[in-house]
């Protein structure tokens, strides 16, 4: 690969991270918004059916996608022309095999699935968004060639405008309900249609830029065409192995909530709990998810931006600096989890009567936040050894994940409710730590990754920063607690500084060196404050 080349590919990858960023905020206000307009059982018929819907966005977003990049780039590094007769036609042909497979499994499985999750009314809603599925291959395809050819911002165009369609349509069924022009079971028919509508914009975003940029891309493939015998084996390994791997990767928090979709309920209602009372306290734990969600991508995007930087080969020619940003984006997402972490437990409540106009539930998803730190750090971790060739391996630690998750809930539920749940999610996620951090120590002997640490400032900062929150909370957040605008003001306030506190005493401390520093945006504005600390 050309220095230039390999320059496309860095800033190909930071364009998607920035996407990747944006639509994961956008996926979290809309599900906030969606619960003040239809309550809690709105969102709890929301959110049976996201992990469904979230699947097919992940196939087609990261998974298939990939592995279609890994063929294209194999293909044109060899100077072929990638034709319809030797790669489009059975590139699709296996994508829409595995789809049709797909699309029938959850079509007739449907009855058993809404069984499962409690809930018959669901049967019709399944089968509706198994049709979803009909438009991955067309996505993945055209994101898979056109990445392949270093050409990222389809891509990240596609899922930008693919999520502010699908927030569009959600919020105004939403909104509909809240005037009582729809009832409130229109909210699962309105997130299928939704995520449909979205999928055929992105369509139409890459189809554009397919057609626009296929002249250029052809000129510059004219050694000769790809019409030898088709490689099926490869093209089939690489699909369904590695497509359905990466795509594993991407879907760590969404199989945890699969996992309650159909557990959840079910297993409340056979502690005693009534089908309303069991519905409701879903829908109040699944607030949870969009605050889990949008600090662990924050936390994980901005470490995650000196992962291109990272790869076997880099590892041995330059060991010293790649081993920096490995120590950089493993303490950076620890830095940030553990902040985030530690600043939302002490101030949950203000933050719940913010986003939801109660504070339901506060306990329970005090306990919940918890795995944010798992999360972050896992995602981290996962990727380094992704960056690394593991992509299998990663997807089978979240495989393991999900079942502890799934046989936690149907243990734990039944005895402890909601928390149940929450210690049930914690659980999976320490489990997927516990393994990517063994992984990481037997991948990359020598490196100290954990330990090197500083802990010291940790300590400092944190301690900092929770004796600054808690002297604010007792004395403003009972002022504000019953007029949002001030509660508003007043959450983000607490929040912006007492994260620049936490930041201020890290940095102060010595929690970063010199030369992590440098590998962060903005650095120059950090540096500041590093050198102004004293020197022992």
């Amino acid at each position: 690969m050309s220095d230039n080349e390999t320059s496309r590919l860095v800033k190909g990858a930071l364009l998607l991270s920035i996407a990747g960023l944006i639509s994961k905020v956008f996926s979290a206000v809309y599900r906030i918004v969606l619960q003040n307009l239809t309550g809690d059982i709105g969102f709890y018929m929301y959110q049976q059916l996201y992990p469904l819907l979230g699947i097919a966005t992940m196939l087609a977003l990261y998974g298939f996608p990939s592995a279609i990049s890994s063929l294209t780039a194999t293909e044109i590094e060899k100077g072929r022309v990638l034709t319809w007769k030797g790669f489009y036609r059975p590139i699709l042909s296996i994508l829409a095999g595995f789809h049709i497979a797909l699309i029938a499994m959850i079509y007739f499985a449907a009855p058993l699935l809404a069984q499962l999750a409690g809930d018959e009314y669901f049967i019709g809603l399944y089968q509706f968004a198994a049709m979803l599925f009909l438009i991955v291959p067309a996505l993945a395809i055209l994101r898979g060639i056109q990445q392949g050819r270093y050409e990222m911002a389809p891509t990240a165009l596609s899922q930008i405008g693919e999520q502010l369609i699908r927030v569009c349509t959600i919020i105004a069924g939403a909104w509909l309900v809240s005037r009582g022009i729809f009832q409130i079971e229109a909210i699962g028919t309105t997130a299928v249609v939704a995520a449909i509508l979205g999928g055929l914009s992105a369509l139409a975003v890459l189809l554009f830029f397919y057609y626009k940029n296929r002249a250029g891309s052809y000129r510059e493939l004219s050694v000769s065409s790809l019409e030898a015998a088709v490689p099926w084996k490869n093209y089939l390994k690489t699909l369904l192995l590695f497509g359905i791997a990466a795509a594993m990767n991407h879907m760590t928090l969404l199989l945890m909530q699969l996992a309650d979709t159909f557990t959840f309920v079910p297993k409340l209602m056979a502690s005693g709990a009534g089908e309303i009372e069991a519905k409701e306290m879903k829908g109040v734990f699944d607030r949870g998810q969009p605050l889990i969600q949008v600090v662990t991508i924050i936390g994980s995007s901005i470490a995650l931006a000196i992962i291109p930087a990272i790869s076997h080969q880099k590892l041995k020619e330059q060991r010293k600096q790649v081993t920096n940003y490995i120590q950089t984006v493993i303490h950076v997402g620890i830095f940030i989890a553990a902040g985030a972490v530690l600043g939302l437990f002490i101030i949950f409540p203000e933050v719940n009567q913010l986003l939801y106009k109660n504070t339901q539930g506060t306990n329970e998803l005090r306990l919940l936040i918890v795995s944010i730190l798992m999360s972050t750090i896992s995602i981290i971790g996962a990727s380094i050894l992704q960056s690394l060739g593991m992509i299998v391996r990663t997807a089978v630690f979240i495989g393991i994940s999900f079942v502890v998750k799934v046989g936690g809930n149907l243990i734990l539920i039944p005895l402890y409710g909601v928390y149940g749940a929450s210690i049930a999610t914690v659980s999976s996620l320490a489990v997927l730590l516990l393994l990517v951090v063994i992984e990481l120590y037997r991948k990359l002997p020598g490196i100290p990754l954990y330990w090197s640490i500083s802990w010291r400032s940790l300590a400092a900062a944190s301690l900092s920063m929770i004796i600054y929150l808690l002297v604010v909370q007792g004395i403003l957040a009972s002022h504000v607690m019953n007029v949002r605008l001030l509660l508003f003001v007043y959450v983000i306030f607490i929040s912006l500084s007492g994260a620049g506190l936490f930041l201020f005493v890290l940095l102060k401390t010595g929690g970063l060196t010199e030369d992590q520093i440098k590998v962060l945006p903005k650095s120059e504005y950090l540096l500041r404050i590093y050198k102004g600390r004293k020197q022992p």
